[in-house]
C-alpha cells in the first residue's frame, strides 16, 4: 500500500497547489476596502521594458480608501498615473509630483455582485482543478492493480482519494464564503 500512499501524498501536493493558486487569485478581487493587493497586475513602461508596478515604486495603504504610490525614480511619476489609468481597475489616480494618490472608490450593489460572480468562477476553475488531479491519480492508482496490487487496496486507495477531494473542496468553497462576506460588507 506504501505506492498508493504515495500516489495519494503527491495528488494532496498537486491540490494544496490549486487551493494557493485559488486563494492568490482571490486576492486581487478588490473588496470595499484598499489594499496594495489592487495594482499588483500593473504593468509600467520602464525603459521600454513592461515591468510591475510594485518592482518600480513603493504601494501603500494609507486607509481604507486611498492607497498612495511612491515611484522610486521622479520621472517615472507620469508613466506610472498611464499605467494605472491604462489598466481598467476604475481608478483615477492623482499626482502631487512627488506622490501618486489613488481613492479608492465604493463598490456599488451591482459591481459588488458582479465581483462575487467573478469569486465563484474562480472557485468553480479551482474546484475543476482539483477533480482533475483527482481523476489524474486515480487512473494512477487503477494501474496498480495490472502491477500485481490486490484489488481492496486499490479501493481503499480510491476511497482516500475522494475523502481527499472532498476536504479540498471543502477549502475551497470556505475560501469563497469568506471572500463572498468580504466582497458583500459595505
Amino acid at each position: 500500500m506504501s505506492e498508493i500512499k504515495k500516489i495519494l501524498s503527491e495528488a494532496s501536493v498537486q491540490m494544496k497547489k490549486a487551493v494557493e493558486h485559488l486563494e492568490i487569485e482571490l486576492n486581487k478581487i478588490r473588496t470595499g476596502k484598499a489594499s496594495p493587493v489592487m495594482l499588483e497586475s500593473v504593468k509600467v513602461d520602464y525603459y521600454g521594458t513592461p515591468t510591475p508596478l510594485n518592482q518600480v515604486a513603493n504601494i501603500t495603504a494609507t486607509d481604507a480608501k486611498t492607497l498612495t504610490v511612491q515611484a522610486w525614480e521622479k520621472n517615472l511619476i507620469p508613466v506610472i498615473e498611464k499605467a494605472i489609468r491604462d489598466a481598467n481597475l476604475g481608478f483615477n489616480p492623482t499626482s502631487d509630483g512627488s506622490l501618486i494618490r489613488i481613492l479608492v472608490p465604493t463598490l456599488t450593489e451591482e459591481r459588488r455582485k458582479e465581483l462575487v460572480k467573478q469569486a465563484k468562477q474562480i472557485g468553480e476553475e479551482a474546484k475543476v482543478a482539483v477533480r482533475n488531479i483527482r481523476r489524474d491519480y486515480n487512473e494512477k492508482i487503477k494501474k496498480l492493480t495490472k502491477a500485481g496490487v490486490p484489488e481492496d487496496e486499490v479501493k481503499a486507495g480510491e476511497n482516500e482519494m475522494q475523502k481527499q477531494t472532498d476536504s479540498f473542496i471543502a477549502q475551497i468553497d470556505a475560501h469563497l464564503k469568506q471572500k463572498e462576506a468580504e466582497i458583500m460588507k459595505v
